[in-house]
């Protein structure tokens, strides 16, 4: 059973998380926080695999609020809350270890997909969300590409990366390439070893600003 932390300053919005989340059977809910501050203390304490997080709380916002869970317990899955896609606060958040993002209004057969996804290392990010990303990071002068040392990537490899940059899930990168997910996932973890990074955001990032792969 996988637990879950919701963050948000809206009970009648945190109930009815708590409500929809009763019906799934492979998630439960052990915590609710009104506040950023909260969020940070009762991670600690119950230890959950995912936050859902909002960004506009009281006392301590969710963007550091999430810094500080990320930085802290880096096996949390930290997903955004927010009624709509607001680039500038989503982009800070997914800098400060968030992974990824849903939209308030997203049907709950979605979410649980979703968040099934984030466990499986996916990130949810709209295609306009992602672009917008991938292009901040590659405009930042005050983040320069490192050069690292790692293995060439095999050509399958190559096109796995580059349809993580088009922001495929790894189901639809496993039907474009004629492969089994879980043989997609072990590409994946390939790259991460051999980039030294953590996430497929962080390898997508990377791939763009390197020039390894081109932005489309």
């Amino acid at each position: 059973m996988n637990s879950i932390l919701i963050a948000d300053d809206h009970i009648l919005f945190r109930e009815g998380l708590r409500s929809l989340v009763g019906h799934w059977d492979d998630f439960v809910v052990v915590g609710e926080a009104c506040n950023g501050a909260q969020a940070v203390e009762m991670a600690r304490e119950l230890l959950p695999d995912v936050v859902l997080m909002d960004i506009t709380m009281p006392v301590l916002d969710g963007i550091e609020a999430t810094r500080r869970i990320a930085r802290e317990l880096p096996t949390t899955h930290i997903v955004m809350l927010t009624v709509a896609e607001e680039p500038d606060f989503l982009f800070q958040a997914l800098k400060n270890g968030a992974h990824g993002y849903v939209l308030k209004d997203t049907p709950s057969r979605r979410l649980h997909d979703l968040l099934r996804g984030v466990l499986r290392g996916e990130t949810p990010l709209s295609g306009t969300m992602a672009t917008m990303m991938l292009e901040n990071f590659r405009r930042d002068e005050s983040q320069p590409a490192e050069t690292l040392e790692m293995e060439p990537l095999t050509e399958r490899e190559r096109q796995v990366l580059e349809l993580v940059v088009e922001g495929l899930t790894n189901a639809e990168i496993a039907t474009q390439l004629y492969l089994s997910e879980n043989t997609v996932k072990k590409y994946l973890r390939n790259i991460l070893q051999k980039f030294h990074l953590n996430s497929r955001v962080e390898a997508a990032v990377y791939a763009v600003r390197a020039g390894i792969v081109e932005e489309h």
